[in-house]
């Protein structure tokens, strides 16, 4: 009888230890993905200043114009054509604005791909650009505090949505 109560207690033993693992492995699971996804922050050019304080906002609508803050860059997202500012930009440009007033610049950057018509990409691209400064500017950020950036162009890996943007960030004076 004592023989089988110590196979027992061998097979509890084994059982709460296999479930003390797998809880362990799935917490630093959780974990270990919360740190990396903070993590991943664009590195900024050697004049541009990351927002620290920047809310993560996503704004998605497929097809449409959409604005997201990621690792303190705010990104426009612009329907195909268009050059339409998304819900809730006023709230991506927040830290922007709040920057700017602490002496820093708003340098807007348009972006564009390589199909089509050059010229015409270019000037749409342009267009976006002064759609998001006009945000800028309504929401009391003075003009010659707004840096704009020649439409640069952009190869797209997954349809042209990464093509149609502008992009906000913040440059020491």
């Amino acid at each position: 009888m004592s023989f089988s109560s110590s196979d027992d207690d061998s097979q509890q033993r084994f059982a709460l230890g296999f479930l003390f693992a797998l809880i362990a492995l799935v917490v630093s699971t959780v974990v270990g993905v919360t740190v990396y996804q903070r993590a991943i922050v664009r590195a900024p050019a050697s004049d541009m200043v990351v927002v620290a304080d920047a809310p993560a906002i996503v704004v998605v609508n497929e097809g449409e114009a959409s604005v997201r803050v990621e690792g303190g860059v705010v990104k426009f997202y612009f329907a195909s054509g268009k050059a339409d500012l998304a819900a809730g930009a006023n709230e991506a440009l927040a830290a922007v604005v709040k920057g700017v007033a602490q002496g820093q610049k708003a340098v807007v950057s348009g972006f564009h791909d390589a199909t089509g018509d050059a010229a015409l990409n270019a000037e749409l691209s342009k267009r976006r650009a002064l759609a998001v400064r006009s945000a800028l500017v309504a929401l009391g950020v003075a003009e010659d505090k707004i840096e704009l950036r020649k439409p640069e162009e952009t190869q797209a890996d997954s349809g042209n949505a990464e093509a149609r943007r502008v992009e906000v960030v913040l440059s020491a004076p």
